[in-house]
């Protein structure tokens, strides 16, 4: 009788693919991040004073958004 394996290890190992996605996964989540703050400072940056104090912040409030 002959038996055929169809189970076969990978080279690498599952777990180093599963932690290149992860690390794949966490930069791009770090870079949406970063975008959204870089978007949301902008659209601050373009509002007066007046506009600013009437949603409670300041402009030195701006850059401290994260």
């Amino acid at each position: 009788m002959a038996v055929v394996e169809t189970h076969r290890s990978n080279a690498f190992g599952s777990h180093f693919a599963g932690r290149i996605a992860s690390n794949v996964t966490h930069i791009a989540n770090d870079v949406a991040r970063w975008n959204d703050t870089r978007v949301t400072r902008k659209a601050l940056g373009k509002l007066s004073d007046r506009q600013l104090d009437d949603i409670g912040l300041c402009r030195g409030d701006i850059f401290a958004i994260k």
